[in-house]
C-alpha cells in the first residue's frame, strides 16, 4: 500500500531534538512525562530520549485515554486514569496528534486533578483547527489537516508504526 509521505523520518527526527533542547532549556522544568496511550507512545519514546541525550531524564506516568474508535469520535473514556505520582509536580503531556483538543484537554485536566502543580503539552502534530477545545503548548508540526497515520497514529487500527507521517490510504 502506498502513502503520501507528508513528514519523512529524518525531518521527525531533527524536529524531535529540535523539541528536546527546547523542553529541556525552558525555564520551568517537568519533573515527569504523561505519554498518552496509544497515539502518544512513539513520539514519547523518541522524544524522552532526545530529553536524555540533551541532559535530561524523566520519569514516565502513561495516562491511558480513548477518543475514537475507528474513524468516528466515540467520546472520551479515561482506561487508566493517573497515580499519584503528579502531586506537586510540573508535568509534560505528549500526544501524536491533536485533532479536536479533547484527549490533551482531558489530560491536562486530569494531571490537575491529580495534583500537577503545572502541565505543559506537546503534540507531534498539532492540526491547528478552528474551534479545537485546546490547543498543544508546543508541537512538533502543525496544519497537517489531512487524516494522518504512521508515528503512532492509527487508521482503524493500522499503519501505526509507519517511521514517518503520511496521508491516511483512500483519505
Amino acid at each position: 500500500m502506498h502513502h503520501e509521505i507528508l513528514v519523512s523520518e529524518a525531518e521527525i527526527a531533527k524536529r524531535v531534538e529540535e523539541l528536546a533542547r527546547e523542553i529541556a532549556g525552558a525555564p520551568v522544568k517537568p519533573h515527569i512525562a504523561a505519554p498518552i496511550l496509544t497515539g502518544g507512545f512513539v513520539f514519547a519514546a523518541d522524544l524522552l530520549r532526545a530529553l536524555t541525550r540533551a541532559g535530561y531524564s524523566l520519569p514516565v506516568e502513561f495516562l491511558w485515554l480513548r477518543s475514537y474508535s475507528g474513524h468516528a469520535s466515540s467520546g472520551m473514556k479515561v482506561l487508566v486514569p493517573p497515580n499519584g505520582n503528579f502531586n506537586g509536580k510540573n508535568v509534560l503531556v505528549l500526544d501524536g496528534v491533536l485533532d479536536t483538543g479533547r484527549t490533551l484537554r482531558k489530560a491536562r485536566e486530569l494531571c490537575l486533578q491529580y495534583g500537577a502543580s503545572a502541565v505543559t503539552t506537546v503534540a507531534m502534530v498539532d492540526k491547528r483547527r478552528e474551534g479545537a477545545l485546546s490547543k498543544a503548548d508546543l508541537a512538533g508540526f502543525t496544519g497537517l489537516d489531512e487524516f494522518i497515520v504512521g508515528y503512532g497514529m492509527d487508521d482503524a487500527g493500522k499503519d501505526r508504526a509507519l517511521p514517518y507521517i503520511a496521508k491516511a490510504a483512500g483519505k
